[in-house]
């Protein structure tokens, strides 16, 4: 892209967008010409891309154009000097003089957001964005954007707890957000932001409803769990204690119990075994 400049003074310069670029004494045009003989608005500079119309719009004010005076409409190209009064213009290509054709921004602290430019004429940039950032055609804007439709303070955007706002300054064209016409709105990450005819993608962090925030367990309110179930208690005896040591499983079925014989029935088993005795011993007695 290329820019329009005085040859006397190469840090005032206006770049050279679409569709033109006005030139004259007054303060509403893009290059103002502080001479009296130049006219209140003098010249125009019509632009396609990269080709450049000059149009005298005081055909009776001559102007030169590499020391030839012309009347009528004729091409510009880099190198080219415009004389208009006293006040000699050059049509300058920044990329020959080891220059990217960048905006001027001044230095400002990460924020984390920033606009990338969609235009070919901005070479896609990416300008950071501070707490406060204005932007607009004035030398006084954080963002200096040399174009013919924005106005001079175009747009303000504002940092403001790590969420991005833009302002419309009251321009003459319009702030657009997404392709609707705003005065004040919230950007997020992936909007279009258009500042008339020059538009930007606007990138910064994620927004937070966007988030899945997965919850720890707070100490005050526990989970509810499972009560211990309270074990039975079940004694233990000591080596001297008679009691055997031995744990009769629930599981199994109780045993019968057998009923005790009566205890005469003792006496006569006795007797009776003492009889067989004594028949036992006779009998070897006699036997021998």
């Amino acid at each position: 892209m290329l820019k329009l400049r005085f040859k006397n003074n190469k840090t005032n310069a206006v770049w050279l967008v679409e569709p033109k670029v006005t030139i004259g004494r007054l303060a509403t045009n893009d290059l103002v010409v502080d001479d009296p003989e130049v006219a209140d608005s003098h010249l125009e500079i019509l632009v396609d891309h990269e080709n450049l119309t000059l149009k005298n719009l005081v055909p009776s004010q001559p102007v030169k154009l590499n020391k030839e005076s012309v009347n009528k409409l004729c091409t510009l190209k880099p190198d080219d000097v415009i004389t208009i009064g006293r006040t000699e213009l050059e049509v300058i290509d920044p990329k020959r003089e080891g220059r990217s054709p960048e905006p001027k921004v001044k230095q400002s602290a990460n924020t984390g957001w920033g606009l990338k430019a969609n235009h070919t004429a901005l070479g896609n940039r990416v300008y950071p964005l501070s707490e406060v950032t204005v932007i607009g055609r004035s030398s006084e804007c954080d963002i200096v954007l040399s174009a013919a439709h924005l106005s001079r303070r175009h747009a303000r955007l504002q940092v403001i707890d790590g969420l991005l706002f833009v302002k419309d300054l009251g321009s003459a064209n319009g702030t657009f957000l997404n392709g609707k016409q705003v005065v004040e709105a919230r950007l997020k990450r992936g909007d279009e932001l258009r500042l008339d005819t020059l538009s930007f993608g606007v990138i910064g962090p994620a927004d937070d409803l966007t988030k899945t925030t997965v919850r720890t367990r707070s100490a005050s309110r526990p989970t509810s769990e499972a009560k211990p179930v309270p074990r039975a208690s079940i004694p233990v005896t000591s080596a001297k204690s008679p009691l055997k040591k031995s744990v009769q499983l629930t599981s199994k079925k109780p045993q019968p119990e057998v009923a005790a014989p009566p205890a005469h029935y003792g006496k006569y088993s006795m007797a009776v075994l003492v009889i067989l005795v004594v028949i036992v011993v006779v009998a070897l007695y006699l036997k021998g």
